[in-house]
């Protein structure tokens, strides 16, 4: 299997030499169902599963492979939305308890929503929103819709109500023997694009930023390489950034960074590893915390390092196989929160009233397992990559972006975001692939997510970047004295995305669909991508992704989501494995929409 970066592969070649079993080794021996990567085998009743085949093109109870196909992704979406909705509800918690790092943020967010300025009441606007009933409408939606696209939302139905009340009754109408009509399923999975798009992830990205602070932009020193094997290094993994600050914060006090000395240590350090790190890097000065060093098929490979000591985890991507790796190398494993309880892990729940102190219990924890760790030795790379670009700083330089634009010098704007997998190609090529294409072509690609460690672990966020440019993006480029690749940070940061592209079709007098964008989801692995994938489809921009989502079983559900949906909310939906021609597509796309100053 093809690994783009060489300190992952380095990584997984020390797994492998320890008897270690890793993703990329799993994935060689795994048996995966064709029939099932079409969307067209049905689990849900005792008399599956029913497998749909032209032999056999009926499950029992009389579905078809439309049905089906509908039926499952409407349920995948659901447990991807319900995934970021449990996010989004734990940081407006924190926000309830903590103090505010962002006023001015806070001030806008609120006026933008019609409450007073106040941390508490935001906090408590987005939980009654989450907890709505379904028959009354989402004021989050309503309230952050752009004019011209909520016009759409209305006239197709999907504005939705509350997020868990659209969670519950889509899963109810995937369930045995209900809902069989593929167009109301799929205007489900539109609805439920927009609970994604602006409650799970817009809300929960601006509580973030007035809890932690906003996005600086900045240069960094990170990677593999910068982890000291004699300081106690406590790996994150998840998408939490609201309950794993805590644990920065507590790492830097005088009396932690003591007990660790007595323990033999030369400090303690944070590690990033899948997006939460993504997040925080963007935000906090370095200190104890190391940044990015790893994306979710890089977790197992860098524990099995000897480099590690605890995994501290409170969300996915937190795989399973960490278990019997941390066994070997004497690390400890922590969830802080039980959806990210796996087996051998010890949870320590954290509330906003035990922030500090699950903090400390962790890190003690994690102080004990160093005095037991095989210790690995230094390895990997150190990169330099500018991260934290954030709505801020590129609306503050709008007005260059869209000369650039407008002149045809930068043709549109990639967004290259989302999961690793290692289906598409290995893990990380399509991410590289595709991008180098994009840059080569003068399209300018911002990211977020496990694609972008991959891309800053390529070097395409520093100056390296411009080697892959075309020559109007590395003018533009050059003169803004940015890299060609735009890290946004944690994977839900999609939604910053989404909100500048808002900003600037308001400026320019047009709807999303007329902008000179497309959104890119290479590897996508999870369900949340899937939910995030609505979104984008119901927003109105082209959506390139590899592999297939599990449709092209159904005639009927290709045909809407590629011919019908551009005419309905101008979304359409482009599965392509080859980077060439997945550039090609996203080229011909943005070359097709016109932006004059």
């Amino acid at each position: 299997m093809e690994i783009a970066n060489p300190d992952v592969k380095e990584l997984v070649e020390i797994a492998k030499k320890k008897g270690y079993e890793v993703p990329h080794t799993r994935r060689e021996k795994a048996s995966i169902c064709e029939i099932g990567k079409k969307g067209l085998c049905c689990n849900v009743c005792s008399e599956g599963p029913c497998r749909i085949t032209e032999k056999h093109p009926y499950g029992v109870c009389g579905l078809n492979a439309d049905q089906i196909v509908a039926k499952n992704l409407l349920r995948h979406v659901s447990a991807g939305v319900a995934c970021y909705v449990h996010v989004c509800e734990n940081t407006a918690r924190a926000l309830m308890k903590s103090n505010v790092k962002d006023s001015e943020l806070l001030e806008e967010v609120c006026g933008k929503l019609g409450i007073e300025s106040d941390a508490e009441k935001l906090a408590e606007f987005v939980l009654k929103d989450i907890y709505r009933p379904r028959w009354e409408r989402s004021e989050i939606v309503l309230k952050l819709s752009p004019k011209r696209r909520l016009e759409v939302y209305e006239r197709l139905g999907i504005v939705p109500g509350g997020a868990k009340a659209e969670i519950v009754d889509a899963i109810v109408k995937s369930s045995t023997n209900l809902n069989a009509n593929v167009h109301d399923m799929l205007l489900h999975v539109l609805r439920l694009g927009l609970v994604m798009g602006y409650v799970a992830l817009r809300m929960n990205v601006w509580m973030n930023d007035i809890l932690l602070g906003s996005p600086v932009f900045k240069e960094v020193e990170t990677g593999v390489g910068a982890i000291n094997p004699n300081a106690v290094n406590i790996m994150t993994t998840g998408h939490q950034s609201a309950l794993q600050h805590a644990v920065i914060e507590v790492a830097m006090e005088e009396e932690m960074q003591r007990l660790a000395r007595d323990a033999g240590a030369e400090g303690i350090n944070v590690v990033g590893a899948t997006c939460v790190g993504q997040d925080l890097q963007s935000r906090l000065p370095i200190g104890c915390f190391l940044g990015q060093c790893a994306n979710n098929f890089g977790t197992e490979p860098l524990l099995a390092s000897g480099l590690i000591d605890a995994v501290v985890s409170e969300f996915n991507c937190t795989f399973p196989g960490l278990t019997e790796i941390a066994k070997g190398e004497g690390a400890k494993l922590v969830a802080i929160d039980d959806v990210a309880l796996i087996e051998g892990a010890e949870l320590v729940s954290w509330s906003p009233e035990r922030a500090r102190e699950v903090a400390r219990e962790v890190i003690v924890r994690a102080i004990e397992a160093f005095k037991r760790r095989k210790r690995g030795e230094k390895v990997g790379s150190v990169r330099r990559a500018f991260v934290g670009f954030s709505e801020r700083f590129v609306l503050e330089n709008a007005e260059k972006l869209l000369e650039f634009v407008s002149e045809r010098k930068v043709k549109g704007i990639a967004a290259v975001v989302g999961c690793s997998n290692l289906v598409s190609g290995g893990h990380d090529v399509l991410i590289r692939d595709l991008t180098k294409e994009l840059l080569r072509r003068d399209i300018l690609v911002w990211t977020a997510g496990c694609t972008a460690y991959a891309l800053q672990g390529l070097g395409f966020m520093s100056e390296e970047g411009l080697n892959y440019a075309g020559e109007g993006l590395k003018e533009l480029c050059s003169e803004m004295k940015v890299p060609p690749v735009w890290d946004f940070g944690i994977c839900m940061n999609v939604a910053r995305i989404v909100t500048i592209a808002e900003c600037v079709a308001e400026k320019m007098g047009v709807d999303l669909p007329d902008l000179p964008v497309a959104v890119s989801a290479p590897q996508w692995l999870e369900e949340q991508a899937l939910g995030d994938g609505a979104f984008a489809l119901a927003s109105g921009f082209l959506l390139h992704v590899c592999p297939d989502p599990f449709v092209s079983g159904s005639k009927v559900v290709t045909r809407v989501l590629t011919e019908e949906l551009p005419k309905l909310t101008g979304g359409k939906l482009l599965v392509e494995c080859n980077a060439e021609k997945a550039a090609d597509a996203i080229e011909k796309h943005v070359e097709s929409k016109n932006i004059h100053m």
